[in-house]
């Protein structure tokens, strides 16, 4: 299986394409909808026929899916970066802070200034952790990364217990706050909450960012806690499975088949279990905190194990569309901020006011359009310069010097196989 181009690893690009691509079906609806719509379709956006199907097919098949093969990706991609510095005779833990550092500022200013569902600065500060794994043997790798999965499932326990805490004392020490906090992010929160999101969203800048920095000034650090030990574990086994050559493409055939029918075959039917749960409950609270945020997390490394097998397996060297994905996955960083942008854009007050217009599956008309951009603009941009946008932007500040953006096929190559 020809797997490089050049420098360039095309499984690792090809299956980064697919992830960035593939966070946007949750994040759209965060970007679209009022935050409880993403855990709960009760919430807002339709929970009945098509409306229904679309949750029904994302939970089963993305959610989580994505972003966790997203976080596979980043810590392969941080132990190349780390790898390379070393071998050019560079501090690997200066070239790596340097990154880092740059990343948060981004993250942050994307969090704060564009739209509050940013996970780069966490990703940059649970990356700031994972340098100190870039020596470890694959199985170590993969036995602390277990550890980590073991205590947020811990941590994620808190959720469903503190409803079950709230509905057996209901008068308790601050159980009506927690409730109501809960029912905005799982449950089906108040019409007068909906009613006032939808008009702080349709309305100006200014009033969007107010409400923003009020919700998600704290967010890095409370995800840190909620998530970090998850992502960590996520990091770590993208780690062992660059080291195994499981992202270079280097296992044999049968060996990808045999762990996308593993993944699959008991992911798929966990989650439609979970599924069917959520369902006889009619979306109630215990019921979505047990089954979007608590029971997945053992089933979920092995879906995301799954996914990219199958996207290695379905990849082909030198065909269009492969050209195209992996393209698309040089250029993550740029991708995923321009999504963003163009989100906000349609679906805030300052651009299109779309916010709360379009129903759960209609904004799917959306991502396939903001796929089609990906696609198109990815692979020509990349014929004609080093690095995406900002990308070039991310390098320079961490170098503290200019990058040249112009090159050849070649020093396209070397020059992205940093990134």
């Amino acid at each position: 299986m020809a797997t490089t181009t050049g420098d360039r690893i095309l499984t690792l690009d090809t299956v980064r394409g697919v992830a960035v691509m593939g966070i946007l079906l949750l994040n759209v609806i965060a970007f679209a909808m009022p935050s409880a719509a993403y855990m709960n379709p009760r919430a807002y956006g339709g929970s009945e026929g098509l409306n229904l199907a679309v949750w029904l097919g994302n939970f089963i098949l993305f959610d989580g899916k994505m972003r966790g093969l997203f976080s596979f990706l980043f810590g392969a991609s941080t132990l190349l970066v780390i790898d390379l510095a070393s071998a050019k005779g560079q501090s690997a833990a200066q070239v790596h802070y340097a990154r880092m550092v740059w990343l948060l500022v981004f993250g942050l200013l994307h969090c704060w200034l564009i739209w509050w569902g940013d996970i780069l600065n966490h990703y940059a500060l649970v990356g700031m952790i994972a340098f100190f794994f870039r020596n470890s043997r694959v199985k170590t790798l993969i036995t602390v990364a277990v550890i980590l999965l073991v205590v947020h499932l811990v941590i994620a326990s808190f959720i469903p217990l503190t409803v079950l805490m709230a509905r057996a004392a209901p008068g308790g020490p601050g159980m009506a706050e927690a409730r109501e906090a809960l029912e905005r992010g799982f449950g089906t929160p108040p019409a007068a909450w909906i009613a006032e999101q939808v008009a702080i969203y349709r309305g100006g800048w200014w009033g969007i960012a107010l409400e923003r920095f009020k919700e998600a000034r704290y967010l890095p650090l409370a995800a840190l806690f909620q998530m970090g030990f998850e992502t960590l574990a996520y990091m770590l086994f993208g780690m062992a499975a660059l080291k195994s050559g499981m992202l270079t493409g280097s296992w044999e055939r049968r060996r990808y088949v045999k762990w996308a029918a593993i993944g699959f075959g008991i992911g798929i039917p966990a989650y439609a279990l979970l599924a069917a749960y959520i369902l006889a409950s009619g979306f109630e609270l215990l019921a979505v905190t047990t089954g979007t945020w608590f029971a997945t997390i053992p089933v979920r490394p092995l879906m995301i194990i799954a996914w990219a097998s199958l996207i290695i397996l379905l990849m082909r060297p030198g065909g269009a569309l492969t050209a195209r994905t992996a393209a698309a996955g040089r250029m993550a960083f740029t991708n995923y901020l321009v999504t963003s942008l163009i989100c906000t854009t349609l679906f805030y007050g300052y651009g299109f006011g779309w916010y709360g217009e379009l129903s759960r599956a209609e904004v799917y008309l959306v991502v396939l359009a903001i796929w089609t951009l990906m696609l198109l603009w990815s692979k020509p941009w990349l014929e004609r310069f080093a690095y995406g946008p900002l990308e070039w932007l991310w390098r320079s500040l961490a170098r503290g010097k200019v990058q040249t953006m112009a090159g050849g096929a070649l020093a396209r190559s070397v020059a992205n196989a940093t990134q």
